[in-house]
């Protein structure tokens, strides 16, 4: 075997740390990160969420030391969702916009206190419909344009509120552009747009709708929510959502779009965010518990994976927990 030569030895850039840290190709920091949090009305509220462990529904002091605790970690980013009681709720989902609703109160009290500090917001009707829908019903179907109108009334209502980007999560055809038009006319053209742009009628969702029991009443989502056969019908989406004005598209869920991610980091100029829906994060959080997984292993791992594929940031209830694991680091 003397005379047997090995020309291109790729273990050489592997063999230490700091070789390896030198030239990953793909990084995550708690600046790419987007924690997801659930809010409660009430003071010194905690309701721990059974189907995601680790998250809670928090009280807005409670939500503020969270918050407080993430930005001193380097996460900076937050999407906010009401839990919303149900005595609050009716078909026009007016809650959404009413004055002293306790989520827009919220958003003005933390931007209050930590200017700093990016807000994401969901415009969707099924926080605040006693149907569960994210559109308005009507004998039993869910309309597209009746719905808009309601949609702007509290994506306004946040605006006022000072909220920095606006989550349409909705899915309703249009919305991003009738949004843009409405926030652009009542002096609102600083606050950004995050559009739910492929966001896939998936089986991911469980823990999330146990966390703000939004379920729908009847049927499903998949008029409005993508097919998750489809790839091409996602960067229509995307296009259509750039016309309308976006300043950002999101994929949701990531792991299992992961090719729709790629797809739309390279079809569009526009940042991609991408989330790690609360089926991902509970799948990851079981098999941990059960000793299958190693937890601090797999976060990491999936966070590059999701920024590989080509997302500028990921809203992933991890982000707390990965940004104390990267400041030991």
């Amino acid at each position: 075997m003397s005379d047997f030569q090995i020309p291109h030895r790729q273990r050489r850039n592997r063999k230490s740390a700091a070789i390896r840290s030198a030239i990953a190709e793909t990084l995550v920091l708690p600046r790419h990160l987007v924690f997801p949090l659930f809010l409660l009305d009430g003071v010194n509220k905690r309701e721990d969420i059974s189907s995601m462990p680790g998250m809670a529904r928090l009280s807005l002091d409670l939500l503020m030391r969270e918050i407080e605790q993430c930005l001193k970690l380097g996460v900076s980013m937050f999407a906010i969702f009401p839990a919303v009681d149900d005595s609050l709720k009716n078909p026009v989902a007016s809650y959404s916009y009413a004055k002293g609703n306790f989520y827009c109160n919220a958003i003005s009290e933390i931007k209050k206190r930590f200017p700093e500090a990016v807000l994401i917001s969901d415009v969707a009707l099924d926080p605040y419909s006693s149907d569960g829908h994210d559109g308005f019903v009507q004998n039993g179907k869910i309309l597209n344009d009746e719905t808009l109108p309601m949609l702007a009334k509290m994506a306004l209502a946040q605006a006022e509120a000072g909220i920095d980007i606006l989550g349409p999560s909705d899915m309703m055809d249009g919305r991003v552009g009738y949004l843009r038009d409405a926030l652009d006319e009542n002096g609102f053209s600083d606050v950004s747009i995050m559009s739910y742009t492929a966001k896939y009628a998936s089986g991911f969702y469980g823990p999330f709708r146990d966390a703000l029991a939004s379920a729908p009443k009847f049927g499903d989502k998949k008029t409005y929510q993508m097919d998750f056969a489809n790839v091409k019908e996602a960067r229509l989406e995307a296009r259509l959502d750039e016309d309308e004005g976006a300043d950002f598209l999101m994929v949701k869920p990531a792991l299992a779009y992961l090719d729709v991610i790629k797809t739309l980091s390279e079809s569009s100029n526009l940042p991609i965010a991408a989330y790690q829906v609360s089926g991902e994060y509970a799948m990851i959080k079981a098999a941990a518990e059960k000793g299958w997984l190693v937890e601090e292993k797999i976060v990491p791992e999936t966070l590059v994976a999701i920024r590989r594929a080509g997302a500028s940031i990921i809203l992933t209830y991890f982000a707390k927990q990965f940004a104390e694991l990267y400041s030991r680091n």
